[in-house]
């Protein structure tokens, strides 16, 4: 397939590493790209003029008003550099005539960083490191414990959920799975169970679901009052689908035995921020930090540099794409 040379992008929310692939992968593709660090927004539509295409990051939710200056400005399609589309109104977004579409990249990113949260909180890594750093190097009063003794509960299995599955087959631990859309993958020992059934039996609950209408605060109060006693969670999904607050309330009287989260509800404006000289407004954030077990990370489980060079690749390639459906429809 030939694109015209002259293509042009608006590629909006990069950072340095994105900017560099961008400049790197563009003109192969035959794109003009136009660079931005700075996140879409109303006041910046006017960098898209000329463009049909724009490629935004996933750190700022995008407003309606910011969607109806893009629509102005003759944008007709949202590539967002992510898999979730939770910060974008898809369906507003096609009610004014603009198609917004994820991209794929490699889900070993993510299940890479699922297994290492799964171990730091099996092996109480966080009271362990914190120790060693002020020169105490004595064991710690809590034993850690072994997958291969565990039942891991899956919340979603698309490619990160079974890329996550593929590795727990490794440890040897029994697997249960929840899925709208159960996947068949051939030669596992996966069950397949209803919600309720995997939170009753799973030691340790792993979340790979998008966040929709529909599964935000997932895991509600009444949800995680029915897990197994000492059970962990880990979300390396979006912050949404937990109840923060009934989380914090069940880590802090000790009925769950943790918690590792590389996302957390509120995490817009915090997150990808240097926070070190400001006062957090979070108070479940700063709470969840303070506690001993709960392990958190800024949304960085996506961030290897084959993901990323995929993101940015793809979504260049769905841009293009969308202009020969539109050139030749």
């Amino acid at each position: 397939m030939t694109y015209s040379e002259t293509t042009r992008i608006t590629m909006y929310g990069c950072g340095p590493d994105e900017a560099v692939l961008f400049r790197e992968l563009a003109p192969g593709l035959g794109v003009r790209p136009t660079i931005t660090t700075a996140p879409v927004s109303e006041s910046n539509t006017e960098l898209a003029a000329g463009s049909r295409c724009i490629s935004v990051g996933h750190k700022t939710p995008i407003s309606p008003a910011t969607l109806r200056a893009l629509g102005r400005a003759g944008v007709r399609y949202i590539s967002t550099r992510s898999i979730g589309c939770n910060h974008i109104d898809v369906e507003y977004a096609d009610s004014i005539g603009i198609l917004v579409e994820n991209v794929s990249y490699s889900p070993d990113s993510v299940a890479d960083y699922t297994l290492m949260l799964m171990l730091m909180a099996l092996r109480d890594a966080k009271s362990t490191v914190r120790r060693t750093d002020m020169h105490d190097y004595r064991l710690s009063e809590v034993r850690g414990r072994e997958l291969r003794d565990l039942t891991v509960g899956v919340i979603g299995t698309g490619r990160i959920g079974a890329a996550v599955m593929d590795r727990l087959r490794g440890f040897g631990c029994r697997i249960l799975a929840h899925d709208h859309r159960p996947v068949n993958l051939p030669g596992s020992a996966v069950e397949y169970v209803p919600l309720d059934e995997l939170l009753r039996r799973s030691d340790l609950v792993t979340l790979h679901t998008p966040l929709t209408t529909a599964t935000h605060h997932l895991l509600n109060r009444q949800r995680l009052a029915r897990m197994k006693n000492d059970a962990l969670i880990v979300n390396t999904g979006r912050g949404g689908l937990i109840d923060t607050e009934a989380l914090v309330q069940e880590l802090e009287i000790g009925k769950l035995g943790g918690a590792a989260l590389d996302v957390v509800e509120g995490e817009e404006g915090v997150f990808y921020c240097d926070c070190r000289y400001k006062p957090l407004e979070s108070k479940a954030l700063l709470r969840l930090q303070e506690l001993p077990n709960a392990v958190i990370s800024p949304h960085t489980a996506y961030y290897t540099d084959h993901a990323l060079r995929d993101a940015v690749e793809n979504s260049l390639t769905n841009c293009l794409t969308f202009e020969s459906r539109n050139q030749n429809g």
